[in-house]
């Protein structure tokens, strides 16, 4: 026997498999049964998140803590990731918008990256306590050293005039990419950053697999997805000005930037880099939960 579930075929074939097995039916009885069993046609549904940490809760709980406590102080607290990539060009794109009827628009039929185009790197910096985001686009890669430029251009546009007499940076992220808990390109970029700023940066990762409850996801870039629905992201152009339109009845508020620099892949950092940080653990969980003070300037 084939080893196929009897409901991934069609009526028709339902129909002519079970007038073989000697009870004649039509296609239209099979799916008028179906329905009275309890079936129905059913797309797949992301759900499933993998093994769940003991300490899922409790890093949520010990978050929401520190964030809360940093409003209260008047201190900036921003949520990051980087959103996926985006092909340049008449590519499709999800989603349907409103044209005249019989006139789709027309786009390529493959989805072979441009070469000239090519793809752009959206890297979000959400305000929690303003509801305003920021959004730098790349062109180059993903990088550790592109996601703290990012923070640092949200910090020279947005974030000095809003807190001007910020003295700390909390930031939440998720476990992975280029702003992993592991990464250690990531910290020593953040350590730059605090050396330049004078800010103590204070970074809390969310448990592995709970990327989607970052803030930054479910108040920013599902927005940012909605403007876009339907419209093909023809140039880089069309990018920045379309995540900078995003707008919510609550009051979001989106700024975008093109950020030309190349960033290369695969740098190493050495253990003598990371003994050189300036960096101290949480006592709950100090892999996910840490803090950045600026180093002193070396005595010349």
């Amino acid at each position: 026997m084939r080893p196929l579930i009897w409901v991934s075929k069609s009526m028709a074939k339902l129909a002519a498999s079970l007038t073989e097995m000697g009870h004649p039916i039509s296609a239209d009885t099979v799916r008028k049964e179906l329905v009275k069993l309890g079936f129905s046609r059913q797309s797949n549904r992301k759900a499933e998140e993998g093994s769940k940490h003991p300490d899922r809760n409790a890093q949520f709980e010990h978050i929401n803590a520190k964030v809360i406590a940093a409003q209260a102080r008047h201190q900036p607290v921003i949520s990051v990731d980087t959103k996926k990539k985006e092909l340049i060009g008449n590519f499709k794109n999800g989603g349907t918008d409103y044209r005249p009827k019989g006139n789709p628009q027309r786009v390529n039929v493959h989805d072979f990256e441009d070469k000239r185009l090519g793809k752009v790197v959206p890297y979000g910096v959400y305000d929690v306590t303003a509801n305003a985001g920021f959004v730098s686009v790349g062109i180059t890669s993903d990088t550790a050293e592109f996601a703290v430029q990012s923070i640092r251009c949200w910090l020279d546009r947005m974030g000095r005039q809003r807190y001007p007499n910020a003295a700390e940076l909390t930031i939440t992220a998720d476990c992975g990419g280029s702003n992993g808990a592991r990464v250690r390109l990531w910290k020593i970029e953040l350590q730059k950053l605090a050396d330049e700023t004078g800010l103590v940066i204070h970074v809390c990762h969310y448990p592995p697999g709970t990327s989607k409850w970052n803030k930054i996801e479910h108040r920013l870039f599902c927005h940012i997805t909605q403007n876009w629905r339907g419209r093909p992201l023809t140039d880089r152009l069309a990018v920045v000005e379309l995540i900078g339109a995003t707008t919510t009845k609550t009051g979001l508020t989106v700024e975008s930037a093109l950020d030309t620099r190349s960033y290369q892949k695969g740098i190493k950092v050495s253990k003598a880099e990371m003994k050189r940080l300036n960096i101290a653990g949480d006592q709950f969980h100090p892999e996910w939960n840490y803090s950045i003070k600026p180093r002193q300037p070396s005595k010349s």
